[in-house]
C-alpha cells in the first residue's frame, strides 16, 4: 500500500510517500521561517496563503523524486489537528479533494500522535510499550504508550510549552525566530555559566511541567543586564540546561516508576543536540529513541506513516471537513 502524507498544521508544508513494503520513499518540506521571522512568530493568515501556493508544486516534486504517479497512491493521510485553523483547513481541503478525484480513501491524523510514533519510521525494532516525551513549540506531554491506539497521558505542561519558552526567551535576547536553534547555538559557545536559573517542578511527585516561571525569571535577568555576546551565551547555557534537567529527570523517573525500558523523545525540540547527548549520557539502563533529525520538526513523513498504522479497510471517507485545532492528547 502506498500512503501519501500531508502536513499543514502550522508553518511547514510537508508531503511524503510511505510504502508498506519498501518504507519511506521520499518526503519534501517547505519552511516558512523567512516569512514569519520578522514578526517573531507565526502569522496564521500568511501561513495559510503560503500553504495554498506550495502544496501542488511540492506534490509535483515528490512524485518526481520518487518516480511515482498519482494513480499509484492508495491512501491520503492528512493532519486534522491540533494546529492553526486556517492551515489545517488548507491541508484538509487539498487532501480530501485529491482523494475524491483519485477515488481513494483519506484518513485524518492527529499531529501529536504522528510525532509520538515518528521514531518508528527508522527504528524498525521499536514497538510499544514505551514512555513518550513529546516536546515541541506548542506542547510538552509525557505519556505511557501501550499500543498505537492506546496510551495514557502521565503529565503535561500547566502553562507554556518548552518550545514556546525557547522562542520567547530568544526574542528577549534579540535572537531570530525560531528561537530553539538560536538558543542552542548561543549555548554551545560556552561550557559554564554564572547564572543559576530555577528548575521548575523538578522535585514534585507528579509528571506535570511548568515553564512560565522560568521564562519570567530569565527575562527579568535579561532586563537587568546590558546584553553582550558573552552574556547571551551565559544566559542561554543555563536556561537551556534548566529546561533539559526537568525534561530528562521527569521522563526517566516515569520510565523507572512504570518499569518501562524504552523511552521515545519526539517533537521539534527533540532535534536539540544537547538534549540528545544528555539523554544518552543519563539514560540509566533505559533504551532511548529519537526520530531522524529530518522527522523531528513538522513533516509529511510522520503523517504518512501514522496513516499506514491507523488504516483499516472499511474506512469511510467523506468530503466533510472538520479540523480539530485541539487534540485529545493536549
Amino acid at each position: 500500500m502506498l500512503v501519501m502524507g500531508v502536513e499543514s498544521s502550522c508553518d511547514e508544508t510537508g508531503l511524503a510517500l510511505y510504502d508498506s513494503d519498501a518504507g519511506m520513499l521520499g518526503h519534501v518540506v517547505n519552511s516558512q521561517h523567512t516569512i514569519h521571522g520578522k514578526y517573531g512568530g507565526v502569522v496564521p493568515e500568511l501561513a495559510s496563503r503560503d500553504h495554498v501556493l506550495k502544496l501542488v508544486p511540492l506534490l509535483d516534486e515528490l512524485l518526481n523524486i520518487t518516480a511515482k504517479d498519482l494513480k499509484d497512491i492508495d491512501l491520503i493521510a492528512f493532519t486534522n489537528g491540533p494546529g492553526l485553523l486556517g492551515p489545517l483547513l488548507t491541508g484538509a481541503s487539498f487532501s480530501k479533494s485529491l482523494a475524491w478525484t483519485l477515488k481513494i480513501p483519506s484518513i485524518e491524523i492527529d499531529h501529536l500522535e504522528a510525532h509520538i510514533f515518528s521514531p518508528m519510521i527508522s527504528e524498525k525494532s521499536l514497538k510499544p510499550p514505551f514512555i513518550s516525551l513529546l516536546v515541541s513549540g506548542g506542547h510538552t506531554i509525557l505519556s505511557s504508550v501501550n499500543t498505537s491506539t492506546n496510551y495514557d497521558v502521565l503529565g503535561k505542561t500547566l502553562d507554556d510549552s518548552a518550545g514556546e519558552v525557547f522562542d520567547k526567551v530568544a526574542r528577549h535576547l534579540g535572537l531570530p525566530y525560531p528561537g530553539g536553534p538560536q538558543i542552542s547555538k548561543a549555548s554551545a559557545k560556552t561550557s559554564s555559566s554564572s547564572f543559576k536559573f530555577p528548575r521548575p517542578m523538578i522535585n514534585t511527585n507528579c509528571y506535570d511541567f511548568s515553564f512560565s516561571g522560568l521564562k519570567t525569571h530569565v527575562t527579568q535577568s535579561v532586563n537587568k543586564n546590558i546584553l553582550t555576546e558573552e552574556l547571551i551565551s551565559n544566559i542561554a547555557f543555563d536556561f537551556e540546561n534548566a529546561i533539559l534537567d526537568v525534561l530528562i529527570s521527569k521522563t526517566l523517573r516515569a520510565a523507572t516508576d512504570l518499569n518501562v525500558d524504552n523511552i521515545v523523545i519526539s517533537g521539534g525540540v527533540s532535534a536539540n543536540k544537547r538534549l540528545r547527548e544528555r539523554f544518552e549520557n543519563e539514560k540509566r539502563n533505559k533504551n532511548i529513541f529519537f526520530p531522524d533529525i529530518a522527522f523531528s520538526t513538522d513533516n509529511g513523513a510522520m503523517i504518512a506513516y501514522m496513516g499506514y498504522l491507523k488504516y483499516h479497510k472499511d474506512i469511510k471517507s467523506s468530503l466533510e471537513i472538520n479540523p480539530s485545532p485541539s487534540s485529545r492528547l493536549a
